[in-house]
């Protein structure tokens, strides 16, 4: 069955399937939970034997006030925490630069400097949780930052458990979030490999994602051709970097999203694991069964919550996490239902907590794998967005690389397409979205107190930096940065340099800047 372009997310599904609508090599396709091509599953026993990883991505203010938050989820029953940085810490710019105005504090935490980190860890013992943060431009040095702390715990580095999402490539089709150009940006993600093959050996050295093309518009086919291709891309530079892959690979991670749509969703995850592991064996030779794993991160999609009538999110949240979870998910986050208005209060992160906890304890979900396997629809639909998503990829390297591609502005047109095609079924009522163009309330909807940042935070944060700088060696400090500098000049692995650089007080911006002025920093083309 071939895709149509007429099908809402790009995909058609029938009102019937029967058996003549699954392949002939079914149980092939399929193979066992726990071996390859891993449709129905990365692990033999799935969650049969242990639930997912529950995260709650969260961050906002100061780095006291996520610690709070931090601790209270712990406390609630979260078996991981999932780290959301403000937009200049994303940057790469310190508090107090003046591209920083206004926005401290607001979307995540302002992490400054090594400071900022002990307090936003404090009291959280860094080798008994795992860790995920979302940071891509400077993820090693926030990743360093997180060493330097869990090493003052007295951690052993070597039982730190965790990701960075590290996928500068999706930054410049989807969210924008860069610093350097391409060509030393894909160099800091190969010494990031290298360094945490040497020195971390059990952290997840990237979260290549979808999720942020997804909630630009990209269908579920675009947003596996895209994520990846953008996979192909980092394992190309790691092995062109003297990395084997069978060293690179068990290490990789993947972050998707969750919609509403539960087959298509189901499918969409089963066709990814099945597409990553011929990559991995037939395109670079992996030969380690750990390399052919997609293990995947996911988290409910953001994109398909509304400002009208929010407690509706409630419904929608649990939906996408079942989603999810029949999808064979390795982690998950529930998205709070206020999170179209604002960050979530600790009430609405709490309560999106405990619909995972739900689903995981009071269902029979976690009684079988892969309860869809042999669906005709499932099965059919998962053809259907394998086949989609290899002739997208294709046409990603037809241009050359995926970086290539980006460059000409590729992956950005298709999924700016979809995305208008979307919102014109939206306005015409073509698709349905409840409290916005169906079933919407006549009166008044009943006032939300959103949680607020204090405007105060800035002013603070940029008064605690400026103590920290104050209170540092000059002459250590400009020493350390002339090495970052010398480093990125050179060849040498830069993150060793910068974990000194960091451990002597430069702050984010400082280390950013050094890296910058041999590097430069990046400015899109017209055609982007």
């Amino acid at each position: 069955m071939q895709s149509s372009p007429q099908g809402r997310d790009g995909i058609e599904i029938r009102p019937v399937y029967r058996p003549e609508d699954t392949p002939a090599d079914l149980t092939e396709r399929l193979g066992e939970p726990g071996s390859f091509p891993y449709t129905r599953g990365v692990h033999p026993t799935m969650y049969t034997s242990k639930p997912w990883t529950m995260r709650q991505y969260a961050g906002f203010a100061t780095a006291a006030e996520s610690n709070r938050r931090y601790r209270d989820l712990l406390a609630a029953g979260t078996t991981g925490l999932s780290v959301a940085f403000d937009l200049p810490t994303q940057m790469g710019y310190d508090s107090d630069a003046p591209e920083a105005a206004g926005e401290v504090g607001k979307v995540g935490v302002a992490i400054d400097s090594l400071a900022d980190m002990r307090t936003l860890f404090a009291d959280i013992p860094l080798d008994e949780v795992s860790t995920s943060m979302t940071i891509n431009a400077p993820a090693a040095v926030l990743l360093l930052l997180y060493q330097l702390v869990a090493e003052e715990q007295g951690a052993d580095p070597a039982r730190l458990r965790g990701t960075v999402q590290n996928d500068i490539l999706k930054e410049y089709i989807a969210r924008g979030t860069y610093i350097f150009p391409p060509a030393p940006s894909l160099r800091l993600v190969a010494d990031t490999f290298a360094y945490c093959a040497a020195e971390l050996p059990q952290w997840n050295t990237i979260s290549i994602s979808g999720y942020h093309m997804a909630e630009a518009g990209a269908t579920p086919a675009q947003e596996l051709a895209f994520t990846l291709a953008d996979g192909i891309e980092y394992v190309d530079c790691a092995v062109k970097a003297g990395l084997h892959v069978d060293a690179v690979a068990p290490r990789l991670s993947f972050f998707f999203v969750a919609r509403s749509r539960i087959l298509t969703e189901v499918a969409k995850f089963r066709a990814a694991r099945r597409i990553w592991a011929h990559i991995m064996r037939d395109r670079f030779g992996a030969r380690d069964p750990r390399s052919m794993k997609l293990r995947f991160h996911t988290q409910t999609a953001g994109v398909e919550l509304t400002a009208q009538q929010p407690e509706v999110n409630l419904a929608r949240v649990t939906v996408q996490a079942l989603a999810a979870v029949l999808g064979g998910t390795q982690s998950l986050h529930t998205n709070a239902y206020d999170e179209a208005i604002a960050l979530p209060t600790d009430n609405s992160a709490r309560l999106a907590l405990r619909t995972q906890q739900v689903i995981a304890n009071e269902t029979d979900l976690t009684d079988t794998v892969d309860p869809f396997a042999g669906s005709y629809a499932v099965e059919a639909l998962t053809d259907d967005i394998e086949t989609e998503t290899l002739r997208l990829i294709d046409a990603v390297f037809a241009h050359g690389s995926a970086v290539a591609a980006i460059e000409a502005g590729f992956q950005k047109s298709e999924i700016e397409r979809s995305a208008y095609e979307t919102a014109k079924r939206i306005d015409s009522g073509e698709q349905t979205v409840v409290g916005v163009n169906a079933y919407t309330l006549d009166n008044a909807e009943t006032p939300y107190q959103p949680l607020k940042v204090d405007p105060a935070v800035e002013a603070a944060q940029i008064q605690r930096l400026a103590a920290h700088r104050a209170a540092r060696d000059p002459q250590a400090l400009a020493t350390a940065l002339t090495a970052v500098t010398a480093a990125a000049a050179g060849t040498a692995n830069v993150l060793y340099p910068l974990k000194d650089a960091l451990a002597a007080g430069a702050t984010v911006g400082e280390v950013c800047t050094a890296l910058a002025a041999e590097w430069g920093r990046y400015t899109p083309t017209d055609n982007w």
